[in-house]
Formats: structure tokens, C-alpha cells, sequence
């Protein structure tokens, strides 16, 4: 299992960068005011307080497995119209047709029956009603992660074995398609989202690896110190970083969306 629990840790890692997606991705969808939202796998509520920002909708409700994400999830999003609550994304706890957009960020790739959550997502929204989700070019542009693991499989081929770009081949325009059009959709389109990932220096990168939260930082910590300080040293050397100290990448999700 990747450990996703921790808020605090999760936010310093992904959760800063998630926000910036999401900001395009709930833009994209064109979700009129006035709507109740689903935000299946909320997580810390990046997704779900970007909904509140900025689609004017009546409702939110987001739905995690991990008590730690959801005390995060609340205390970000004070907002009387938004409500947590836990539940599995392969049996979300609602009502058929309940909302008018079901949502997800990256989540889909960590959930175990991909197909399962995709058609929980259709049952939960209403006639013409939107599902849409997101998740990271962890095999391409999510350069972070890249970076990192290009840097642990040069120094322990093992480290293969964890990379999230080929642990998930989900996180591709086809397959996420597909995924959707599987689950009954219709009218499917698959976008890419481009956001800028600076680091003030080089260990506002690197920090966020030692949390422990998700497969990189969790392999990561599970090295000894000296092959970690090895890895640091050989990520360190691979990355752009200017005059200043500053270090700027991009990160990638592919987002993906259809109508019931």
C-alpha cells in the first residue's frame, strides 16, 4: 500500500502543486452556479476548496478513506457549504444521481478497482450531469517525480519497481479515456494541464521526500542514510537550478472528463 495520511506532509509534497491544477480543471468543466458537487478521494480538500473559489456551488461533499485527510480536509475549507466524510471511491456512501459533477484528483490511479470507481462516479451524478477527474504525468512531465526516480533507478535498479510511472499506466490520455467511456460516459475528452513547480532552493525540493507520504518520499525514507544522502546528492546534480538558488520545473496531470 502507498501511505497517504498525513496532511501536513502530503500539502509540502503534491497538495501546493494539486491546487494549481485544479484551479484549470474545475475552470474546463464549465459547471453552471448553484450545483452539488462530489469530490470522490478529497485528500487534504484542494480540490474540493478550489470547487468553493470558484464554480459557486450550492454543495460539496468529499469523501476519503483516511481519517488524517479529512481533520486536514475540514480545517481548509471552513465553508458551510462544504461537508467530509469517509468512504471508499469503489462504494461511495450516496445516493444515485445526487450530484450534478462528481470529481477526483489524483486519485484514480491508487484506487484498486479503477473500473468500479469510474462507474461509482456515473451513479453518483445526475442526467447529464459531469464526472471528471485528474491525475499526474507521473511516466512524463510531472518532473519532480521524474527527477527523482530517474536519479534511484540509476542508483538501485529496484527502485523500478516503485515508479509511479510504470506502476500506473492509467495515468495516459488512452487509458483514461477508455476508463471513462467504459463506466458508460459519453461525450469523453482527455486535456492536459501544465503548472509550474519553484522551489525557492534546493531543499524546499528535497524536503518534501523525507515526509514519508506517498511511494517517493515512502522510498526514500526507507533507504539508510548514506544511500539516501546518495540519491539527494545525484537528484541534486540532475536539476536546472539557476544563479539564485531557485529551481524551476513543471508538473503535468491529465485530466479527463464525460457526461452521464
Amino acid at each position: 500500500m502507498d501511505p497517504w495520511k498525513v496532511g501536513g506532509a502530503y500539502e509540502a509534497y503534491v497538495g501546493r502543486w494539486s491546487r494549481l491544477v485544479a484551479r484549470e480543471f474545475v475552470d474546463w468543466l464549465h459547471v453552471a452556479p448553484g450545483r452539488r458537487w462530489l469530490d470522490v478521494g478529497c485528500g487534504t480538500g484542494a480540490l474540493a476548496g478550489t470547487v468553493l473559489q470558484r464554480a459557486a456551488p450550492a454543495s460539496v461533499l468529499g469523501i476519503d478513506p483516511s481519517d488524517g485527510f479529512l481533520e486536514t480536509a475540514r480545517r481548509n475549507s471552513p465553508d458551510g457549504r462544504a461537508s467530509f466524510k469517509s468512504g471508499d471511491a469503489q462504494s461511495l456512501p450516496v445516493p444515485d444521481a445526487g450530484f450534478d459533477a462528481a470529481v477526483s484528483g489524483l486519485v484514480l490511479n491508487f484506487v484498486p478497482d479503477q473500473a468500479k470507481a469510474a462507474a461509482e462516479m456515473k451513479r453518483a451524478v445526475a442526467a447529464r450531469g459531469v464526472a471528471a477527474a485528474y491525475v499526474w504525468d507521473y511516466a512524463g512531465e510531472m518532473q519532480l517525480m521524474r527527477k527523482f526516480w530517474d536519479a534511484a533507478a540509476a542508483i538501485d535498479p529496484a527502485a523500478r519497481d516503485k515508479d509511479e510511472g510504470l506502476r500506473f499506466p492509467l495515468c495516459r490520455p488512452e487509458p483514461l479515456a477508455a476508463l471513462f467511456r467504459g463506466a458508460g460516459l459519453a461525450d469523453v475528452d482527455v486535456r492536459a494541464i501544465d503548472v509550474p513547480t519553484v522551489f525557492r532552493d534546493f531543499d524546499d525540493f528535497w524536503s518534501p521526500f523525507l515526509g514519508g507520504q506517498g511511494p517517493a518520499p515512502g522510498y526514500c525514507m526507507s533507504l539508510s542514510e548514506e544511500r539516501r544522502d546518495a540519491l539527494r546528492d545525484r537528484v541534486r546534480a540532475s536539476l536546472p537550478i539557476k544563479p539564485d538558488g531557485s529551481i524551476a520545473l513543471i508538473a503535468r496531470a491529465w485530466a479527463v472528463r464525460g457526461r452521464a
